[in-house]
C-alpha cells in the first residue's frame, strides 16, 4: 500500500465516523437553524409599511411622502376602531395629533416633524445593524469551527494513543499517511459546512429580500472567505494533531492544546476589537492566524484594494506550508510515546521511522 493509498484510507474512514458521529450532526444542524433564524426573524418583523389611519387630510402629503401605509377615514371613532382592532399602527387627527396603542409611531412622528435637510459626506452602504452583523458572524464563523474542528483532531489523535490502536496503524500504515487522512478529512467536512453555511446565507438573504447592496457586497466577501479559511484551517489543523500527539491521555489534551487555543482566541478578539481601526485591521488582514477573518470583513466592507487579498492567501499559503512541516515534526516525534505526556522539545528531536 503506497502512502497516497494509505491516506485515502484513513480520510475514508475519518469521513465516515464523523458522518455518524451525532455531536457532529448537531453542531451542522444548530449551525443551520441559527443562521436561518438571524435571516427569517428580522424580516418576520419586518412586516412592511407602518399603516396609518388620516383624520387630517393635511396630513395626508408628508405621510405618503415617507412612504407609509396611509387610510384616509373621515370619522375618528372609526379610525380609533381601526387603531384597536390592529388594523393600523397609528391615527393622525385634526392638529395634527397622533393616537397609537402602546408606543409613540416614530416613522410617523418622523415624518409629520419639521427636519433640517442633512447631507452625508461619508454615508454608509448599508444599514448599521447590517455593518456590525455580517462581521462579527464572518469572525464567529471562523473561529468556532476551527476550534471545533481542531479539538475534534486533537481528541481523535489522543484515543488512539490512549487505547494503544496508534501502535497498530503505524505498523501497518506511514504516520504522514495517518496525518494526512486526518487532517484531508477534518478540513473537507469544515469547508463543507462552511460552504452549506454560505450558500444558504445568500440564498436566504435573497428570499428574505434583503438589500441589494448588501448582497452584492456579501457575496465577493463569502467568496473570498472560503479559500482563506481553507489555508487558514490547514495551517492550525496540523498543529492540532501535534498537539493532540503530546498529550497521553484526554485529561492532558487541556495542558498540550493551550497554545493553539490561544492562537485561534486572541487573533478573533483583535480582529472584533479593532476593526473599526483600518489601519490595525489591514494589518491583521495580513497576519495569517488573523487573516482568515480580517480580510474577508474588509472585501465586505470594500476598504480593500483588489490585489491585497491575492496577496494575503499567498502570504497565508506560505505560513501553512510552513505550519504543516512543523506540526508534522511534532506529531511524528511524539506519537508513539504513550507512557506520559511528551515535551515539546523532546518531540521536536525525536524522530519516527514507520513502514
Amino acid at each position: 500500500m503506497t502512502t497516497l493509498q494509505a491516506a485515502r484510507l484513513v480520510f475514508g474512514r475519518e469521513i465516515r465516523a464523523k458522518l455518524r458521529d451525532k455531536a457532529f450532526i448537531f453542531s451542522t444542524v444548530s449551525f443551520l437553524v441559527v443562521l436561518i433564524a438571524s435571516i427569517a426573524i428580522p424580516a418576520m418583523l419586518n412586516s412592511g409599511p407602518t399603516k396609518v389611519a388620516v383624520v387630517d387630510s393635511a396630513a395626508v402629503a408628508p405621510l405618503r411622502a415617507a412612504q407609509l401605509d396611509v387610510r384616509e377615514i373621515a370619522d375618528p371613532a372609526a379610525a380609533e376602531r381601526l387603531l384597536r382592532d390592529g388594523e393600523v399602527d397609528a391615527v393622525v387627527l385634526p392638529g395634527p395629533k397622533v393616537v397609537a396603542m402602546e408606543d409613540a409611531p416614530s416613522e410617523v412622528l418622523n415624518a409629520l416633524s419639521t427636519v433640517p435637510p442633512v447631507e452625508l459626506l461619508d454615508p454608509p452602504p448599508f444599514d448599521e445593524f447590517i455593518a456590525i452583523f455580517v462581521p462579527l458572524a464572518l469572525a464567529m464563523l471562523c473561529y468556532i469551527t476551527s476550534l471545533l474542528f481542531g479539538l475534534q483532531i486533537a481528541q481523535s489523535v489522543v484515543e488512539e494513543k490512549q487505547t494503544r490502536i496508534v501502535e497498530i496503524l503505524v505498523a501497518t500504515i506511514p504516520a504522514r499517511a495517518l496525518l494526512a487522512g486526518k487532517i484531508a478529512a477534518m478540513t473537507t467536512l469544515a469547508f463543507a459546512q462552511i460552504a452549506l453555511l454560505s450558500v444558504i446565507a445568500l440564498v436566504g438573504t435573497t428570499v428574505a429580500d434583503l438589500d441589494a447592496g448588501v448582497i452584492s457586497a456579501l457575496r465577493p466577501a463569502l467568496g473570498w472567505f472560503l479559500p482563506f479559511f481553507i489555508l487558514g484551517f490547514v495551517m492550525l489543523a496540523t498543529l492540532w494533531a501535534a498537539v493532540g500527539a503530546l498529550a497521553a491521555r484526554q485529561e492532558d489534551l487541556g495542558s498540550t492544546s493551550g497554545t493553539v487555543q490561544m492562537a485561534v482566541l486572541i487573533p478573533f478578539f483583535a480582529v472584533l476589537f479593532l476593526r473599526d481601526n483600518s489601519t490595525a485591521l489591514t494589518a491583521l488582514s495580513y497576519f495569517p492566524l488573523s487573516s482568515p477573518m480580517a480580510m474577508p470583513i474588509r472585501i465586505f466592507e470594500n476598504s480593500a484594494a483588489a490585489w491585497e487579498p491575492f496577496l494575503a492567501l499567498a502570504v497565508l499559503a506560505l505560513s501553512a506550508a510552513g505550519m504543516l512541516v512543523i506540526g508534522a515534526r511534532i506529531y511524528h516525534g511524539s506519537l508513539l510515546r504513550t507512557n506520559g505526556k511528551t515535551s515539546f522539545a523532546t518531540a521536536w528531536r525525536t524522530r519516527v521511522t514507520t513502514g
